[in-house]
């Protein structure tokens, strides 16, 4: 990857925080889920976000 400018590191940095929030949010309501298919639907989205954090982080190497 080439360098990034400053603009892009900080709305890097942004969008691996929400992919981040975005992964404790969906784990916690897996978590609590009663329903299997709910909790299912959760577990996937918080392994979505895990993998667009991934991608996200491919920017900084």
């Amino acid at each position: 990857m080439g360098n990034l400018t400053e603009m892009e590191l900080q709305n890097l940095r942004h969008l691996l925080l929400f992919s981040e929030t975005d992964m404790e949010k969906y784990k916690a309501y897996a978590e609590s889920a009663q329903d299997p298919s709910v909790k299912q639907f959760f577990q996937k989205e918080c392994q979505s976000a895990a993998q667009k954090k991934q991608t996200l982080l491919q920017f900084l190497r």
